[in-house]
């Protein structure tokens, strides 16, 4: 079989610059592929984490003009990555987010710093980079939809596209007005178009024009082609049905591994579960929670957002912790959750513990000691935290939406005697519902051979990108034939 080559285009990518789950999965992906005869190179915008490991870099491009300054693209190699890195100062090289600023808004210029990647993105594609010449560009999120736009309006035919949406609610929205400066022709600005609702959208340049769309997990996949989840989109995605599926997610079982992890207290295999409560007792003096290893000790490792519903857990809290149950929270976002859990903690002190920020150390220490690692998404396109938390064998309770319907088999009376349970699901995503399934979890987690099946099961459980990648591989070749 024939290697292909494959340009990555996306905002962040593992272990280089990372804000979420999205750059785990450019920074694995490409492992998976190459075991499929596919070399992915990925294009990254120049932060100054990204400029760091460009210290050795070869400038392979030179553009006098991108969007208000000049820019180079540079070919480096880190952490077993080919890189294309877009170096543009005056686009990237500033103190702050990827996509926000130090004041945690917006950058205002964000239309521009990501209509950049995409047109050098095509530029590439074109074969403006010596002899690299890619077969099939993967673009991925709204930071990188403007590739296909700029490919499908190249005067040559370019290589396939696909986009994938990691989460259809950030559309890369902005004003019309910035139309001009994007270098397409008049008529992109129409509903066949990047067009929306009066404003461009940069995902919607995706969905529109590449030639395959995926999403993260085949439940998601059709809830976002209905009026309910489909952000407007919805349409769209019904009427290019016949382009767009679901492939799940999976994640680097070498960073997430519990026998070999170097951040975690006592590291083990499914046949020595017992050894996770040395975890368990470093995770209590980590959170300063009361030394008692009979509660039902859970975890949650999230972004702290309605979304995430982490607002279900506070409102159901005061319920909670007047039972045998203790809490460890890691994660940031909206202020008004993060003070509700910091006020959470001096009311119940020894039962709640919370870390504001993101730590990965603490992260794989919470795999490793919860009993339970908590996911109530409203939403949730894929989600990788229930699938860290099922090779650690902590049991994941999750809202039956998008990925997690996919990932964990519910203990409910016939999974569980047929030996296959693997978590919790709960649905709607209410408190009462996630009050509901945690006085489950805690009459599961009383019958120790029962639980202690369901933890073998779940590290059981296949949560590496093989399957995934062989895939994407399939789809990239499908694509190709196509045109």
């Amino acid at each position: 079989m024939a290697r292909l080559r494959v340009l990555s285009v996306a905002s962040e990518v593992f272990p280089i610059v990372k804000t979420g789950g999205l750059a785990d999965v450019t920074g694995a992906l490409p492992h998976a592929l190459a075991r499929e005869s596919i070399d992915v190179s990925t294009l990254l915008p120049g932060y100054p984490a990204v400029r760091e490991v460009a210290r050795a870099a070869t400038e392979v491009l030179a553009l006098d003009e991108l969007f208000g300054g000049p820019a180079r693209v540079l070919a480096a190699n880190s952490a077993g990555l080919d890189l294309f890195i877009l170096d543009a100062p005056h686009l990237y090289d500033r103190f702050g987010g990827p996509y926000v600023g130090p004041d945690g808004n917006d950058w205002p210029d964000n239309a521009f710093r990501f209509a950049a990647l995409g047109r050098v993105g095509a530029l590439i594609g074109s074969g403006a980079v010596g002899s690299y010449r890619p077969d099939v560009i993967h673009a991925h999120d709204w930071q990188a939809g403007m590739v296909c736009a700029y490919v499908h309006y190249a005067p040559q035919r370019g290589p396939a596209t696909i986009l994938t949406i990691h989460n259809l609610a950030f559309a890369g929205r902005f004003a019309a007005s910035v139309m001009p400066a994007l270098g397409l022709p008049s008529q992109a600005y129409s509903v066949e178009g990047i067009e929306y609702y009066g404003d461009v959208s940069y995902l919607k340049a995706g969905l529109q024009f590449a030639d395959r769309i995926t999403t993260v997990s085949p439940t998601y996949a059709l809830e976002i082609m209905t009026p309910e989840s489909g952000m407007g989109f919805d349409g769209l995605l019904r009427a290019r049905a016949d382009r767009f599926s679901g492939i799940l997610n999976g994640i680097d079982a070498d960073v997430w591994d519990p026998v070999h992890d170097s951040f975690i207290s006592a590291t083990y295999d499914a046949a020595q579960v017992a050894k996770r409560s040395a975890n368990a007792a470093a995770l209590r003096r980590r959170f300063a929670l009361d030394e008692r290893p009979d509660a039902l000790l859970v975890g949650i490792v999230s972004r702290l957002s309605w979304q995430k519903g982490l607002d279900l857990l506070l409102d159901a809290l005061p319920v909670l912790v007047g039972r045998n149950l203790q809490f460890a929270v890691l994660g940031a976002g909206d202020p008004a959750l993060e003070a509700g859990f910091t006020a959470a903690v001096a009311a119940h002190r020894g039962r709640i513990g919370v870390y504001i920020g993101y730590d990965e150390a603490v992260a794989h220490l919470m795999q490793a000691g919860s009993d339970v690692v908590l996911v109530p998404s409203r939403f949730e396109p894929c989600g990788l935290t229930q699938l860290c938390a099922l090779r650690y064998g902590a049991i994941p309770v999750v809202s039956r939406v998008g990925g997690l319907a996919d990932t964990i088999i519910d203990a409910n009376e016939m999974a569980l005697a047929a030996g296959v349970a693997t978590g919790i699901q709960f649905a709607p995503p209410t408190s009462a519902a996630l009050e509901a399934a945690i006085n489950r979890a805690a009459q599961l987690f009383a019958q120790p051979a029962v639980w202690q099946r369901m933890q073998r099961n779940a590290m059981a459980a296949d949560v590496s990108w093989d399957r995934s990648g062989t895939q994407y591989a399939r789809l990239y070749r499908d694509a190709l034939a196509s045109r």
